[in-house]
């Protein structure tokens, strides 16, 4: 974010490029593991994705696999809340949800690029149907509270206007010759067609009001039938004001890599991939269990344990080998007999904070009043964003809108208030977009990330200085004992990094236990 205020967006996404936060994924297909030696055993600690998949491939190549999950549930953070559903945070706050049947709200990953191909691949295997998620709507709404008197303007408004201030700039400089770079006349004209066509300029490449750019930002009075059909243009903003305003940065956001239209998202919500991937393997799994130490020695792998399905009695569970998925949020706090170079990569790499709140409203407004499906409208206020359900369009009765997610400062900020009011804060906030929030609310559910205590935070936040010293170190296999998520990959906050560091780990861990590596 500092980046971000300091140099803008291409900054922002070079600097997240090279701390594995923006990059495509380099997978596959499935990992070869042809040749398991019958008999050897592998301990797998969590049931995330990332252990879930290694329990999948592994046993499907042979080998005796057993899981063990702190929750009474797999999925990890991939999972989603409904009606009925209880969520209980450290402090003991513990909030019941009340949303009708059908709604939900995806307090962790919600969305899907369609460069996650290792994913995507094991959804299509698993039977998990997909749905198109809205990134981009030309409808939604940008804030600044500082411009525009604080009121939120359609994006396409903004868009069209950016552009063509930004067009008119440039073709004046080509035609002034005021370009820092001489340019040819072929080039010239290249780039005078081009920022006339772009930013819709007439043809003395001014960016003026005209049925030409109302065809873009949209018309005051709308295209009509019969006689008095013809539409009314919109006023373009002032340059001054649309420079001024700032908003013209979250037109870059769905320009990076992992936010480019075309998203995926499961139909009914994201824990379907969870619950996909859990069908594979719940024979293997045993809920309940607390992690308390890991021990290895040359010939196998010791993990102590509280049972809580059985009033946390101790209990040791022995394998050949090891898969630990555990976030090192939580592995951090746990004994671990690794070498001195896994320890402190362990405990290197703090967790980010994220706070998501759901709100359920009566009816669908955004849609019957406002005519938004789908997409994100952005806001300068700590709530960030409120996305707009991409399911279930034009029926009747409540719905769930996602009413703020923060991650940072504001996240920490949220995360300290009680869940009623980070509720309450996200619909004051909103208001500002919707004055509909008000009348129309029915009940919603504020998840800290840092306050759940299975996580302790949503993700893995590498430093590019922490990478360089500690996630080689991470990565390796250490012993009988191997890494796995997507803190153990260059795709760090998504689901994706927990797939292919998981493949990643299996593969090798497969390579030495048949002695080839």
């Amino acid at each position: 974010m500092r980046i971000g205020a300091a140099a803008g967006s291409v900054a922002v996404y070079q600097a997240m490029t090279r701390l594995g936060h923006a990059a495509g994924t380099d997978f596959r297909g499935s990992p070869d593991l042809s040749g398991a030696k019958k008999g050897t055993t592998v301990l797998v600690l969590g049931a995330g994705l990332a252990g879930m998949l290694a329990a999948y491939e592994l046993r499907k190549a042979g080998y005796s696999v057993r899981v063990l999950e702190y929750q009474n549930r797999s999925g990890g953070r991939n999972f989603t809340l409904r009606g009925g559903d209880t969520l209980t945070e450290l402090g003991g706050a513990t909030q019941h949800v009340k949303f009708a049947p059908g709604n939900y709200i995806n307090p962790g990953p919600w969305r899907i690029p369609y460069h996650h191909q290792g994913l995507l691949h094991y959804c299509k295997l698993f039977g998990v149907q997909l749905e198109p998620f809205i990134q981009v709507n030309h409808n939604a709404l940008l804030h600044n509270s500082d411009s525009f008197g604080g009121k939120p303007q359609r994006y396409r408004d903004i868009m069209t206007d950016f552009s063509g201030y930004t067009a008119e700039l440039v073709a004046k400089s080509v035609n002034q010759n005021k370009l820092d770079q001489p340019v040819t006349e072929d080039e010239k004209q290249d780039l005078l067609a081009a920022m006339r066509g772009w930013g819709l300029l007439d043809k003395n490449y001014n960016y003026v009001k005209s049925d030409f750019t109302s065809l873009r930002r949209g018309f005051d009075k709308p295209q009509g039938g019969g006689p008095d059909g013809a539409p009314t243009p919109s006023t373009p903003f002032s340059r001054h004001d649309i420079m001024k305003s700032g908003l013209w940065e979250w037109l870059s956001f769905n320009m990076t890599y992992d936010m480019q239209t075309t998203m995926f998202q499961p139909v009914g919500g994201m824990d379907m991939i969870g619950k996909g991937f859990a069908k594979q393997v719940n024979d293997l799994v045993t809920h309940n269990i607390k992690v308390t130490k890991i021990a290895q020695d040359g010939s196998g792998v010791t993990v102590s344990y509280l049972d809580n399905n059985k009033g946390g009695a101790p209990g040791e569970a022995k394998a050949d080998w090891c898969v630990c998925t555990i976030p090192l949020s939580i592995l951090s706090e746990i004994e671990v007999q690794a070498g001195a170079p896994m320890k402190a990569a362990i405990q290197a790499v703090p967790y980010a904070s994220s706070v998501k709140i759901g709100l359920e409203f009566k009816r669908r407004f955004w849609e019957q009043d406002e005519q938004i499906y789908g997409g994100i409208s952005f806001t300068n206020q700590p709530i960030s964003q409120i996305s707009y359900p991409s399911t279930r369009y034009f029926t009747e009765g409540p719905a769930v809108l996602l009413g703020g997610y923060m991650f940072g400062p504001a996240a920490y900020a949220f995360a300290g208030m009680t869940p009623e009011e980070r509720v309450q804060e996200a619909l004051k906030q909103g208001s500002v977009f919707h004055p509909q929030y008000g009348s129309e609310f029915s009940n919603g559910v504020g998840v800290a990330w840092s306050r759940m205590p299975w996580s302790l935070g949503c993700c893995s936040m590498w430093s590019e200085q922490a990478r360089k010293a500690h996630y080689k170190a991470l990565t390796e296999i250490d012993g009988r004992l191997v890494l796995a998520g997507e803190h153990a990959s260059y795709i760090g906050c998504w689901q994706e990094g927990a797939i292919l560091s998981s493949v990643s780990a299996i593969t090798r861990l497969h390579q030495r236990a048949i002695g080839a590596a």
